[in-house]
């Protein structure tokens, strides 16, 4: 969140193409505000500031725009599929709104209304085609898009191209694409060049016998393991063809050893598979289009009873950490990424595994796991058992309405409060905005500030008790307890380690002011000075200690 403090100093910044500074005192049209993201985003991201001048010296004028920020944000990642937050600063000048957004993913520009924008001195135009190709070369090479030196028309499966051509129309909409021929349905999705073909076309269209000359290890291999030991699999099929001829055949084998997980909501029993069908859908296409098809190997997944493992060859691609894999994606085959965008399968940006964290979490299930994960290959593990039933009615007692709004950090940051954890600096931004929905709460100040799920978690689980423990006791409790401790030793005396002992969910200043309190009151005194000191109760019966 950003600070009065930090507002001010962004005033005196100048204005270039990581800031821009609206004043839209009464409105902004969100079209327009669309745009301007965007072009923020192609210059490796920035903040709009709504409520400024913007000539200076700058002013904090105040600004009505975007009553409902939330939904705001929501209808920016609907239409740009970007990580945007933001902040809104309680200026004594008036409200103004931040919107932060992240630079697009590596090689990958982003479009607003069909055009890539970008900022010229202070207006919005379409990006340089100049500008465009740096972008795009970012990623690197991409070997799907590599022409298939003997690989012809006849190393196609029809049913395959054909069952891409039905997503397309059926995303788009435009029927006119069922009268193209086959060859130009394929140069317009550039998996046809010059005659020619792409590795793209075999990956994704090409026949087993075709595959097998000419990239067979653009093979998938699905396994089914009833548990970790060694030997032969329950069940093993080999999909050497092209992708688009096995994908739903591939989910219905999953699906046959899909079961239903259980738990009862109020008089209502809800279930949940153990494999929901999109997070998996989403793994199988990350795994087709980010492996390295340059080494040997194939994509393996593997089933077993509560969990799915699916391992590509070749670790992340460049730049991409397990830490940053939710708000960067740099495509190793863009071809192929491209065309799965075109016919709805995934999205341009890559929000795909976003999708797989937001879901588990909802679903009360281990976020995904990336254990084993090297520079020679990916291992995603998904966990399927619903370890947290509480959870679940909690989310159902939040509402849908609520959850809609919410982004991946918002998801995961209720993760790390429920498991006790200490929240990463890039989620605390997200803080002040669930706090206000009433979805956490938060005691104490400055370095013993705490979060915990709201009151209601806890009622859910019949676990009162761990809310008033997990909350703290209020200050005057906190000083009555110490003060009975000090009271019940006042021969002995009491130090400040067993003071805090006392008190051992706040930190050693806050135990210090309470006590500082407590003999401002004239409740107890203390001999000795610093860490030597002892503290005892006054008052008529107080033990006053001997002096050596």
């Amino acid at each position: 969140m950003i600070t009065v403090e930090q507002l001010e100093g962004l005033l005196v910044s100048n204005e270039d193409e990581h800031l821009e500074f609206k004043e839209a005192r009464t409105s902004f049209q969100f079209d327009k505000l669309v745009q301007y993201c965007a072009a923020l985003a192609n210059e490796a991201g920035g903040n709009i500031i709504l409520g400024v001048t913007d000539k200076r010296p700058r002013q904090v004028v105040g600004t009505k725009a975007f009553s409902q920020p939330e939904r705001t944000r929501a209808g920016l990642i609907e239409k740009l599929h970007l990580n945007i937050d933001f902040s809104l600063v309680d200026h004594p000048n008036g409200r103004v709104l931040i919107f932060h957004v992240p630079a697009h993913p590596v090689g990958n520009p982003i479009k607003a209304d069909g055009i890539y924008w970008e900022r010229q001195g202070d207006s919005l135009v379409p990006m340089s085609e100049a500008r465009l190709r740096t972008i795009l070369a970012e990623a690197g090479h991409d070997f799907s898009a590599d022409i298939s030196p003997n690989a012809t028309m006849a190393d196609l499966d029809p049913e395959a191209v054909e069952d891409f051509r039905q997503r397309w129309i059926k995303k788009t909409g435009n029927q006119s694409l069922a009268a193209l021929s086959r060859e130009q349905l394929l140069i317009d999705i550039e998996a046809l060049a010059n005659g020619k073909l792409t590795y793209a076309a075999l990956i994704l269209f090409g026949t087993r016998q075709a595959l097998g000359r000419h990239l067979a290890q653009a093979e998938v291999v699905f396994e089914y393991r009833s548990s970790d030991a060694s030997g032969p699999a329950q069940q093993r099929v080999e999909f050497r063809q092209g992708f688009f001829g096995f994908y739903d055949k591939l989910w219905e084998i999953i699906n046959l050893r899909n079961d239903i997980q259980h738990f009862q909501t109020g008089l209502f029993v809800e279930d949940i598979p153990t494999f929901s069908e999109r997070p998996i859908r989403e793994a199988i296409l990350n795994a087709v289009s980010h492996r390295d098809y340059q080494l040997a190997g194939n994509i393996f997944i593997r089933q077993y009873p509560r969990r799915m493992r699916v391992e590509s060859p070749g670790g992340f691609p460049l730049g991409i950490t397990e830490q940053n894999i939710l708000d960067r994606q740099a495509p190793r085959n863009r071809r192929i990424a491209d065309i799965f965008a075109k016919c709805g399968l995934v999205e341009r940006s890559g929000q795909g595994m976003n999708l797989m964290f937001e879901r588990s979490i909802q679903e009360g299930k281990p976020i995904p796991n990336f254990s084993g994960t090297d520079a020679y290959q990916v291992m995603l593990t998904l966990n399927g058992e619903v370890q947290d039933v509480r959870f679940l009615q909690f989310l159902e007692k939040v509402g849908r309405e609520k959850l809609e709004l919410f982004g991946t950090e918002d998801f995961l940051l209720l993760d790390f409060i429920k498991r006790n954890q200490s929240i990463p600096e890039h989620l605390k931004p997200c803080l002040q905005r669930l706090i206000s929905m009433g979805i956490i709460e938060r005691y104490g100040r400055g370095r013993g500030v705490r979060y915990v799920l709201a009151r209601r978690y806890y009622k859910i689980a019949g676990e009162k008790g761990t809310y008033t423990r997990k909350k703290g006791l209020d200050r005057e409790t906190n000083k009555t307890l110490l003060l009975k401790h000090i009271e019940e030793n006042k021969e002995s005396g009491s130090g400040l380690k067993e003071l805090r002992q006392v008190l051992p969910f706040l930190s050693n200043d806050q135990v210090k002011k309470l006590i500082a309190e407590l003999k401002k009151e004239k409740k107890i005194y203390h001999t000795g000075t610093t860490r030597a000191a002892l503290w005892y109760p006054a008052g008529a019966d107080a033990i006053v200690p001997e002096k050596n």
